[in-house]
């Protein structure tokens, strides 16, 4: 088992929070996964190694984006 934390920008509800955790739980071997809003850290736990490009693709589909990827966003309109 292995979980790695992640900090997502652009969430600021509880839509947010399924839109990110409905897209990362359809990569193969993600067993859970837990979004902290207040943080913007998202924690997936897999049973395999997932890789950092599914795992930015997914958030992405989802309308958000990694801390890391391009500086600071606006928040998504739900």
């Amino acid at each position: 088992m292995s979980t790695q934390e992640f900090r997502v920008l652009g969430m600021s509800c509880g839509h947010c929070v399924n839109f990110v955790t409905d897209e990362l739980k359809t990569l193969p071997g993600v067993v859970s996964v837990l979004v902290d809003l207040p943080t913007e850290t998202v924690t997936i736990t897999s049973d395999q190694a997932l890789q950092p490009a599914a795992i930015r693709t997914a958030i992405e589909a989802a309308g958000y984006e990694l801390a890391d990827a391009r500086g600071p966003r606006e928040a998504r309109a739900c």
